[in-house]
């Protein structure tokens, strides 16, 4: 079979190599800033103000920094370790245990903060495992029982920006998912770029009610009949007028790249595709750090 020939041009790399490398660099100082040691004090008081019972010992920021290292893989009982030895040498400050690491940052009320208000989004969604080994063993060995994987459907604009995540089990309507993420954000988003599954009705309605733009990739046998959707109608009349490479061009669908499928390689290479945790709903909490954290780190202060 030949090779299938690229339509379009061909990319030209017009990166800022310095500006890069430095990008690079700066992830280093992100997963390592004690920052907490500076306004421990401060947030403690805001904390524990008004609060009944046992008062908070350990600020937000500090468990925030741990998550962000938990995000890279690290388990608790060696975040428990980093602190002893940062301990050491800052002053002593007390070191919080693995158990309140575990209990502080699976309770984490992680947040996107994507300010921009007349937003091109991109939904899509994509895997994380739930383990890091038996694949080998799964493929070679049909007894091998099966224990599934994490979807995580993305809302994403085109700077690359998370907007909000929505994560479940490998069983999530993820149509069902990206509408209410879009619904949850109607009054930012003005056009929507969305893949062929997510050529529905239902999905056309939402966009007409809330007077979103559509860009939303038409099946190949996709009938021209409303079917209870008459914008749909009409962008699969001007979807099979044009063809995919006129339309895709017309209607800017290649911006979908960096809404979604860039954000989910990114955060997949820099923090690992798979969770070690065991429970359910404390797998999901460690799928969503992954990409809070990254969203942390297109964000360097």
């Amino acid at each position: 079979m030949g090779k299938r020939k690229r339509w379009g041009k061909k990319h030209k790399d017009t990166r800022d190599w310095k500006l890069y490398n430095e990008r690079l660099v700066q992830r280093g100082e992100f997963y390592l800033r004690p920052r907490f040691l500076q306004t421990w004090l401060p947030e403690l008081g805001v904390m524990n103000a008004g609060k009944e019972g046992v008062p908070y010992l350990y600020p937000q920021s500090l468990i925030e920094f741990l998550a962000v290292l938990h995000a890279k893989s690290f388990d608790f009982r060696a975040l428990m370790g980093m602190l002893r030895a940062l301990s050491r040498q800052y002053n002593s400050f007390p070191v919080i245990s693995f158990s309140q690491i575990c209990r502080r940052i699976n309770a984490l009320d992680v947040k996107f903060d994507a300010d921009d208000n007349s937003m091109v989004v991109g939904v899509d969604g994509s895997g994380i495992k739930v383990t890091n080994r038996g694949e080998w063993m799964r493929k070679m060995w049909s007894t091998t029982p099966k224990r599934g994987w994490i979807k995580v459907t993305l809302l994403g604009n085109t700077k690359g920006d998370i907007v909000d995540v929505k994560i479940g089990s490998e069983n999530l309507d993820e149509r069902k998912a990206a509408r209410t993420l879009v619904r949850k954000h109607k009054k930012k988003v003005q056009k929507l770029l969305a893949d062929g599954l997510h050529d529905d009705k239902k999905t056309f309605n939402l966009c007409k009610k809330l007077k979103i733009e559509p860009v939303i990739k038409i099946r190949s046998n996709a009938s021209e009949k409303a079917d209870g959707s008459f914008l749909r109608k009409q962008c699969v009349k001007e979807y099979k007028e044009l063809g995919y490479k006129r339309w895709a061009k017309a209607k800017q669908y290649g911006l979908r790249w960096p809404c979604t499928e860039g954000i989910f390689s990114a955060v997949k290479r820099i923090f690992g595709e798979c969770v070690h945790a065991v429970k359910k709903r404390f797998m999901y909490q460690e799928a969503r750090l992954k990409f809070w954290a990254y969203h942390q780190l297109l964000h360097l202060a």
